[in-house]
């Protein structure tokens, strides 16, 4: 048997840990920390101050960025907080980074070993916006990573020391399993063109269904959402009904016949597939990113090329049995099957780095 570990994760400060409302990667960070607390394990969390957690908190700011008004560009903060992890290097076993290129450059000031999840993307769109998120990862290699998923790993442009792919992991026992939905579909994320609200209200309108819009709409995405959103909405057929929390999502995911997922690019997970997924709801998705392991198509789903392909998919969602989409979240994107996965990983490091 291993011995328990004295771990120190590193989250975003972006947003609370557990988010109140959006949040993919605090959501998972959560998940990841109260499970390892669970297991025993002796577990430090660097975040924003307003976390809810079972581990120590060693706070950065009081409240979390986007609460206190930061744009994206303030990096202070997330510098700091990496920082301040790795200033203690000594008290932990391992350290466990959820905050991408950051925390890479504290790296060579510790011999504790670090492990890097990377949450965010490598596709076309991101290496041309921020090449020094390349840069930074070739110039530390082979500083170990570990990515979210198979497509991410694939479409990344560097070195890239990826010692494992673990999937994403949710609380599956605070989704309620819902098999008799109601008459509508829905579509939720960040109001961005390239998450596909605009090609899942033309989908829904082709089709002649009821859709229901939710997600943050954030000052990045208020112009997108006014001019190319919003007037496309269709009283008592296309709906946007706000941002949800934890709370709300049982209703959201489980009511629904479909969640429709036309995305625009290489997304690395997609977190809401798979809380659909655990209320029984199936999803309808481009191929493209990870839709492909997240989604088994023609069982949990369906995976079509284009607007076209999905509302004919649309017409065949009642072939899709609701208790397939639980038993597979259950069976691979659980919090325990994540937690499991990094232990591994985890002890593995540590190995090496005493040899």
């Amino acid at each position: 048997m291993h011995k328990k570990l004295r771990i120190g994760i590193i989250a975003p400060p972006w947003y609370r840990v557990p988010p109140e409302k959006y949040g993919g990667i605090e959501l998972v960070v959560y998940n990841l920390v109260e499970e390892l607390v669970k297991r025993g394990h002796d577990v430090t969390l660097f975040a924003a101050g307003d976390a809810k957690t079972s581990a120590k908190l060693v706070p950065v700011v009081k409240r979390n960025l986007r609460q206190a008004g930061y744009p994206w560009i303030e990096y202070s903060y997330p510098l700091l907080n990496a920082f301040n992890a790795i200033s203690r290097s000594e008290k932990f076993d391992i350290i466990h980074s959820h905050v991408d290129e950051i925390a890479l450059f504290f790296t060579k000031f510790t011999s504790t070993p670090i492990l890097s999840t990377t949450h965010n993307p490598f596709d076309k769109r991101d290496n041309r916006k921020l090449p020094g998120r390349l840069a930074a990862y070739d110039f530390f290699y082979p500083h170990p990573l570990v990515s979210i998923s198979k497509s991410q790993k694939k479409v990344a442009k560097i070195k890239g020391n990826f010692v494992g792919t673990v999937y994403n992991g949710i609380n599956t026992s605070l989704y309620k399993f819902n098999p008799k939905p109601k008459d509508h579909f829905i579509w939720i994320a960040r109001f961005g063109a390239h998450k596909g609200p605009v090609e899942a209200i033309r989908v829904a309108r082709s089709a002649g269904i009821k859709l229901l819009l939710a997600g943050p709409v954030g000052r990045e995405e208020k112009k997108f959402f006014e001019t190319q959103v919003k007037p496309r909405l269709v009283p008592g057929q296309i709906k946007y009904v706000g941002e949800i929390g934890q709370k709300e999502k049982n209703e959201f995911f489980g009511s629904a016949q479909a969640l429709l997922y036309p995305i625009n690019w290489e997304e690395p997970f997609g977190l809401v597939m798979i809380e659909a997924q655990a209320c029984g709801t199936p999803v309808i998705a481009f191929r493209r990113g990870s839709i492909p392991e997240i989604i088994e198509d023609g069982k949990t789903g369906f995976i079509v090329k284009n607007i076209k392909e999905m509302a004919v998919a649309i017409k065949n969602i009642n072939t899709i049995k609701r208790e397939d989409c639980r038993k597979r979240v259950e069976s691979l994107f659980s919090i325990e099957k994540m937690v499991s996965d990094y232990e591994k990983i985890y002890y593995e490091l540590i190995a090496k780095n005493k040899k």
